[in-house]
């Protein structure tokens, strides 16, 4: 198959061994979230890029920085990072 590569192994019971393909990463998820290293994953407050003006002090204040993400979209977040 064209994505996979065979290695042969001198002295192994089978001459060719077929490694799986490696898994992509999400280019958009690696922009957007990073992992802590007790696993949770951190992104960034929503409804900071404009607008701003009609918003009041608190709200601005309150989403700055990250915030760490829910238990259900860390499940489906670390899907789109195989190696993280």
């Amino acid at each position: 198959m064209p994505g996979r590569v065979s290695i042969l192994i001198e002295g192994g019971p089978n001459p060719a061994v077929h490694e799986m393909p490696k898994l992509k990463t999400k280019s958009g998820a690696k922009k957007r979230f990073r992992i802590t290293a007790s696993g949770k994953v951190k992104a960034g407050v929503a409804g900071k890029r404009h607008r701003l003006i009609s918003h009041n002090a608190k709200y601005i204040r309150q989403n700055r920085g990250t915030e760490v993400m829910s238990k259900p979209d860390i499940v489906k977040i670390k899907s789109y990072m195989p190696y993280a």
